[in-house]
């Protein structure tokens, strides 16, 4: 197996990229109901990669192809976003977004030859219960806390 460090670099670069999106770009122009939806079901699909590699091991039959397929479809799945994206963000977030989209197959295969040497089964856990975490964050943050903070009269 490849040095550990190297196989998570993706990763680490990716959720770095996140924090970026979510944390300034989101925040500064507020998100669509579409996007509150769509992103935390985003995030659940690749939660849906990771808890497979948790629950599967590599040789068992069909295990790689199921994974490969729900990876594919985690990476479709994300681009559902961007007839909305194209109207309302700015050249850094497109920018993000691409950085992200380039990203997501690299994190996929990167865990995936995690999975396939058999000693990361830790690794695979921690970043399922983070993926986890960020879907419900972005559950709590859009749907309930920004809500109410839209609701508060302007002071």
């Amino acid at each position: 197996m490849p040095p550990v460090p190297l196989l998570l670099a993706p990763a680490a670069l990716q959720a770095l990229t996140m924090v970026v999106d979510e944390g300034w770009c989101h925040r500064r122009r507020g998100l669509g109901r579409w996007e509150r939806v769509g992103h935390p079901i985003d995030t659940l699909g690749v939660a849906a990669c990771y808890a497979w590699l948790v629950a599967t091991r590599p040789e068992a039959p069909h295990a790689l192809a199921v994974y490969v397929g729900l990876a594919a479809s985690s990476c479709l799945l994300v681009t559902k976003d961007e007839p909305v994206h194209a109207r309302v963000c700015d050249g850094t977030e497109s920018w993000i977004h691409a950085v992200l989209f380039v990203l997501h197959p690299v994190v996929f295969v990167a865990f995936g030859v995690v999975w396939r040497s058999g000693g990361g089964a830790w690794i695979l856990r921690a970043q399922l219960a983070l993926t986890l975490a960020f879907a419900a964050y972005q559950f709590i943050y859009w749907s309930v806390h920004w809500k109410r903070r839209s609701a508060r009269p302007a002071a």
